[in-house]
């Protein structure tokens, strides 16, 4: 019996985790706890073990390093997440959202699923700017849901739309989940954030497509904004008038800019057409010069600041101007600077955001320790070893490996929130995929899409939760129209995400299929071939791949002749003084020596 357990010592350690986690005990805890309880029998039996278990006491002592080392606490990479995480909560606090979901809401009432659509695209919004799922659920479930409510639309379609957009943040940059897949998997956090860029943006343009379909199949489940809640009044032709003058501009100036600026023109020139559109857009508002309708001015004046500080930070990562901390930080200071601009920045709201921050913090810091005990002793163990053979026996090679794997996530989504996840069960899966071939980002994009639907896994997505926590739960008389509106109950909630988690299963397949949506991180392909070499020539040598030069100098020692110029490096050097006196001869050692 303790033969057979020293011998399989790493499958009933993983087991004995998710026995403690289904329990109900805390992660971090459970996974210090687990690792700490199999070093001391992984020690005991290791005699038993036929050189399967590698433990021994004074192996305890590398834990400090692990802390206080590369891995955590001095982990540059993990610094990104308190920046992005105050970011996107002083955001939230700013009142940004609102704005958003209110403007674009009107842009896109007059037709069917209007209000769906908005969320959606506020959704992407605030995740290239927030990052936070909790901030942008619950901001959008506030604002959005009794709006929809008003107008009739479908109570289990509002809350899928509003749960589904929420976590959007966590595929598209600068997602705090990505940051940590970069780490755990050894890869840059701008290259995962370049690579899960359009896999982000074709999840949006699904969850619209949807939204269109649905619109035609069951009109009366999403209907258009009535006239007299268009505040804003018409002004769409005028919007897309002002739309082609800035995409003239920015062309103008990325021509202009293209012969100094390079690679960088395109961005660089986009950014002029931006800020003169919204310059203008003020200057009209201000006096009243009716340049541009109400909507348009209203559009871009609501959408140009985010878009700004979009560009602050992954523009600027992107660039290679910063590093996704050094992107975090100026997101955060581009933050305040927006709450301040709109009279909502107290210190009220940063004491809020600092004390969110540190919780949020402190959290991945505490399972990220409590996951470098497990890993210590799980390794010991050949833990690493066992996951590998069992992954990359699986029958399909590389195909098979990557449906296996996502389907175990997707089944551990269920019960593990994506932070577990990927402190968990990627560093086991890491090796195996590089073993494979697979490249890592690839593979860190595609459990970021699976890692998604942990938030909206019936019965314990959080962003359900957070849903819950801000939707009616009683009758209450709506303020605009004076009618009763029935609450929203639990079963709505879960049965409206389940056509996006389908979603989600989808786009995971999409990301298998097409993988060129995640290599476009590493640019175009340079063949070797055309790779041309110039090496630089000294004076008096003669190039490679030629013969010396004579041009009539006596030859050297051996025949070889010797170009001119070049000196004689049998001799010591002579600095100026006189001519340095011929080598003595060699002593003829076969011969005694002579002493007269």
């Amino acid at each position: 019996m303790i033969e057979f357990i020293a011998q399989n010592m790493a499958p009933i350690m993983f087991a004995s985790l998710i026995i403690f986690l289904l329990i109900g005990y805390p992660v971090a805890f459970s996974l210090a706890a687990n690792g700490l309880l199999f070093f001391f029998i992984g020690v005991l039996v290791s005699p038993y073990s036929g050189g399967s278990i590698n433990l021994a006491w004074p192996l305890l002592h590398a834990l400090p390093d692990n802390f206080y080392g590369t891995r955590v606490m001095s982990n540059d990479t993990l610094l990104a997440i308190p920046f992005f995480t105050f970011m996107g909560i002083v955001l939230e606090r700013s009142g940004m959202a609102e704005d958003l979901l209110d403007t674009i809401g009107q842009l896109f009432g007059p037709i069917r699923g209007g209000l769906a659509y908005a969320v959606i695209f506020v959704g992407a919004l605030l995740a290239a700017t927030t990052g936070v799922v909790a901030a942008s659920v619950i901001a959008m479930g506030l604002i959005s849901l009794p709006i929809m409510l008003r107008y009739g639309y479908d109570r289990r379609l509002a809350s899928g739309v509003i749960a589904a957009s929420g976590t959007l943040a966590q595929i598209i940059p600068p997602s705090l989940v990505l940051i940590v897949l970069a780490d755990q998997l050894g890869r840059s956090v701008g290259d995962m954030y370049a690579g899960a860029l359009i896999p982000g943006l074709v999840l949006t343009g699904i969850y619209m497509l949807y939204i269109l379909i649905m619109s035609i199949v069951r009109p009366n489940s999403m209907p258009a904004l009535p006239l007299e809640a268009r505040t804003l009044g018409h002004g769409v032709l005028s919007l897309i008038v002002a739309l082609l003058i800035a995409g003239a501009i920015s062309y103008g100036a990325y021509r202009y800019l293209a012969p100094t600026q390079g690679d960088n023109a395109d961005i660089l020139g986009f950014a002029v057409g931006v800020i003169v559109i919204y310059v203008a857009a003020i200057v009209d508002q201000r006096l009243r010069l009716k340049l541009m309708s109400k909507l348009a001015q209203q559009v871009v004046i609501v959408l140009i600041p985010p878009l700004a500080l979009i560009f602050l930070v992954l523009g600027t990562i992107f660039l290679g101007i910063a590093t996704p901390t050094e992107g975090g930080a100026m997101g955060s200071v581009g933050a305040l600077i927006m709450a301040a601009a709109k009279g909502r920045l107290s210190l009220d709201v940063v004491k809020q955001a600092l004390a969110s921050t540190t919780r949020l913090s402190s959290f991945v810091l505490f399972i990220l320790i409590g996951a470098r005990v497990f890993s210590l002793t799980f390794y010991g163990v050949n833990g690493h070893i066992w996951v590998e053979h069992l992954l990359t026996s699986l029958p399909g090679g590389e195909t098979g490996f990557l449906i296996g794997v996502n389907i175990l996530v997707f089944l551990l989504a269920f019960f593990l929130d994506f932070f577990e996840l990927a402190f968990i069960i990627v560093p086991l899966l890491a090796p195996a995929a590089d073993k494979l071939g697979i490249d890592l980002i690839w593979f860190g994009v595609l459990l970021g899409v699976n890692m998604q639907t942990s938030f909206m896994h019936p019965p314990f997505g959080f962003a359900l939760f957070y849903l819950r926590s801000v939707a009616a739960r009683v009758p209450y008389l709506d303020r605009i129209t004076g009618k009763q509106i029935a609450p929203v109950t639990t079963g709505q909630i879960y049965w409206g995400a389940v056509p996006f988690v389908c979603i989600q299963v989808i786009m995971i397949g999409l990301t298998i299929a097409f993988p060129q949506m995640v290599m476009r991180y590493k640019g175009d392909t340079v063949d070797p071939g055309t790779i041309d070499y110039q090496v630089p020539q000294a004076p008096g040598l003669s190039p490679l791949g030629t013969p010396p030069a004579n041009n009539g100098a006596a030859p050297a020692k051996g025949g070889v002749p010797a170009a001119p110029g070049t000196p004689d490096l049998s001799q010591p050097p002579n600095f100026g003084g006189a001519p340095a006196e011929p080598a003595a001869p060699a002593p003829d050692l076969s011969q005694p020596p002579k002493f007269n």
